[in-house]
This record gives C-alpha cells, structure tokens and sequence, in this order.
C-alpha cells in the first residue's frame, strides 16, 4: 500500500471479515483486533480481495499485525 487510497481499499476489504472489532490499517501495514472468529486466511483473503497481498503475520492474542 503505497497511498490513502491503498489504505481504504484494505480497510474497506476488512469490512465484511466476522470477527473484526477493531481494525487500524495505514500505509504498509495493518493492525486487526478480533473477538476470535476472525483468521489469518480470512485476513488474508480479504485483503488480495482489494488488489494486495499480506507479506507477513504476527499472531498474538486477539491481535493480527500484518504487513
């Protein structure tokens, strides 16, 4: 993601992704906090939905740092 544009694109692919409550994505990275439902594939997915791909992946509790 290289502009604001990139940066709604993701967050507007994140949307439909159950699970999500909290999502701050900004320009070469996302951070995701979830109530459980959601998965690394399902982030993964929705975000090659919008034309990118997730590079890397930290998993915490609840929390998803992707890149």
């Amino acid at each position: 993601m290289s502009c604001q544009h990139c940066v709604n694109a993701v967050f507007t692919a994140l949307t439909p992704v159950e699970g999500i409550t909290s999502a701050d994505v900004s320009i070469g990275a996302a951070v995701i906090e979830h109530d459980g439902r959601a998965t690394l594939d399902a982030l993964r997915a929705a975000v090659a939905e919008s034309g990118y791909e997730v590079t890397s992946a930290n998993e915490e509790r609840r929390r998803l740092p992707i890149v």
